[in-house]
């Protein structure tokens, strides 16, 4: 039996968040012992426990990579309950203290982002290369560009794995629930469901979303143009949508607690990002029911979608690329039927839940030889 300890900084649920609870549901629990530490009052508690994996809370490093505090009561843990691995998720004290108490360390990289010059040049680079690769036997990227990221600060690549994200497939709803759907959303019988997931952040790329739908509208094509999310820009982004002249064709859905009633009527699904993307969940669900998705080129978007395959990758911060993307899928239902099937059959090729978790644990196993 193969003890695991997971460390999660987060309070809130989000992508690293998301992904260990679906690794945990899928987890070999004959060959590995999972459990988890997370920081008081975190979100994640109930759903974990609902999974039957022990949970060590600590008061301290909430939402934070480096805690000193958290150090000392990590150690405590890690010396008591003698782990083989301890596996981090943004958090730098626990693997600090995993080292420091003798475990093999394992941490995952879940975001792509531009990295500072600071620290991916010259001594900045090498600096922050003796750190992490001090601090880690072995490091899971979550797709290529995050292992470039890595790269591009000095990791050693034999450390590093990459190991896509995987999802539970999306429930496929009735007729009638479709209709609910639609109507809670304000979507006339005759408009086609264009949808954008991601939280109200300037680098996700709405502004770009918001220009191509007017592009789209003006070619004549009746749609929908939902954005599901909430953030700092709402109300620029209202403003903006006014200013094209597209209000009547917007959806400003907020946060949406049952994605799958949304995705089960959305025919495309965007991804405009230009500042942060690593494997995102949205579209691998969508792709579970068959949507395609028209992406921009930014971080692991390129691992997910393939143009003519299941969708269409498109420059960053190019609205009417997006439209022209949108308008092709919508304008030929052989390209859009032929592009459904191909959808599902990578999303059962790579991204389901199972074959993560299989992933991360075939991982383990080679960190411990």
């Amino acid at each position: 039996m193969i003890k695991v300890i997971n460390v999660i900084s987060d309070t809130n649920i989000g992508g690293a968040g998301k992904c260990l609870l679906t690794y945990v549901a899928h987890a070999d629990k004959d060959n590995f012992d999972i459990s988890v530490v997370l920081p008081k009052n975190s979100l994640l508690k109930p759903h974990l426990e609902e999974l039957g994996v022990k949970i060590f809370e600590i008061d301290a490093m909430s939402d934070k990579s480096l805690d000193y505090k958290a150090i000392s009561q990590l150690k405590q843990i890690f010396k008591r309950e003698k782990p083989d691995i301890v596996h981090s998720h943004a958090s730098m004290s626990a693997r600090i203290a995993a080292r420091h108490t003798g475990c093999k360390v394992i941490y995952t990289r879940h975001s792509v982002f531009p990295p500072s010059p600071k620290i991916s040049k010259g001594i900045g680079k090498k600096i922050n290369g003796v750190v992490n690769n001090f601090y880690a036997d072995g490091i899971i990227a979550v797709a290529e560009a995050a292992k470039q990221n890595l790269l591009d600060t000095g990791v050693d690549e034999k450390k590093i794995e990459v190991i896509l994200n995987g999802v539970e497939p999306l429930n496929i709803s009735s007729d009638e629930q479709k209709k609910l759907s639609r109507e809670k959303f304000n979507v006339n019988d005759d408009e086609k469901v264009i949808a954008i997931v991601a939280r109200l952040n300037p680098v996700k790329g709405h502004e770009y979303f918001l220009k191509a739908a007017k592009i789209v509208l003006e070619s004549g094509i009746k749609a929908k143009f939902i954005i599901a999310g909430t953030g700092d820009i709402m109300g620029r982004l209202k403003q903006l949508s006014d200013e094209l002249g597209i209000s009547e064709s917007v959806v400003f859905a907020g946060f949406v607690d049952d994605v799958e009633k949304l995705m089960n009527i959305c025919d495309i699904q965007i991804n405009a990002s230009y500042g942060t993307e690593a494997t995102s969940l949205s579209l691998l669900e969508g792709m579970s029911l068959g949507i395609p998705a028209v992406v921009s080129d930014f971080g692991g978007n390129p691992g997910v979608i393939t143009s003519g395959e299941n969708g269409f990758i498109v420059p960053q911060k190019n609205a009417e690329a997006i439209a022209k993307a949108i308008i092709e899928l919508l304008s030929s239902d052989e390209l859009m039927n032929s592009l459904k099937e191909r959808s599902k059959e990578i999303f059962e090729e790579k991204f389901k839940a199972n074959i993560m978790s299989k992933n991360i644990e075939a991982f383990y196993a080679k960190i411990l030889g």
